[in-house]
């Protein structure tokens, strides 16, 4: 299965300020997320950002903000994003079969929420250098259990090629200038 643009859309799952404080490798992590949020923008790929508790935990990171290129976001109490209904709505009007999830925690938020899209129909994918848990092997189980769940596990770099197909495609010089700088 090929991944394209023209049938994917992008959820960032709880990227918030006090959240990623706690995250283990957390600056990757960040980094990797506003990449494939930029790089998806370029491409013109909805985006859909949740915040769990936002009151408690904070915005979005700026970082990840910027890249995505807006300031909204469905709050959520949901572990799942698609246990939201105004989220999982908009999710599935956007028409897209391939759903990216990026964000934390790895093996709690992003994982139901990998399930639930799986469960109705959608091919979930993580970019498994653009999620995070407090502790590694926490993050390692999550990508296990998803794999299991049939979730496609990638990284964003080789998302990104894959989503732009041709070197000759116009943002493909803004897309390598974004996985160009790896920690």
């Amino acid at each position: 299965m090929r991944i394209l643009p023209e049938q994917t859309s992008l959820i960032i799952c709880d990227i918030q300020e006090k959240l990623c404080n706690a995250m283990y490798e957390t600056e990757k992590m960040q980094k990797r997320a506003a990449q494939m949020a930029c790089g998806c923008r370029l491409l013109g790929i909805p985006i859909f950002t949740s915040q769990q508790y936002t009151k408690g935990l904070g915005l979005t990171v700026a970082a990840v903000r910027e890249a995505s290129g807006s300031d909204s976001y469905f709050e959520k109490s949901t572990f799942s994003c698609m246990r939201n209904e105004a989220m999982a709505d908009a999710v599935r009007k956007a028409g897209r079969h391939n759903v990216i999830i990026i964000g934390t925690e790895t093996h709690v938020c992003v994982l139901q929420t990998a399930i639930d899209l799986k469960e109705e129909g959608f091919q979930p994918i993580l970019a498994a250098d653009a999620v995070a848990s407090r502790y590694p092997d926490d993050k390692e189980m999550g990508l296990r259990r998803a794999m299991q769940e049939g979730v496609l596990v990638t990284t964003s770099e080789a998302m990104l090629f894959e989503l732009l197909q041709d070197s000759k495609a116009p943002q493909f010089k803004e897309i390598s200038k974004l996985v160009k700088d790896r920690p």
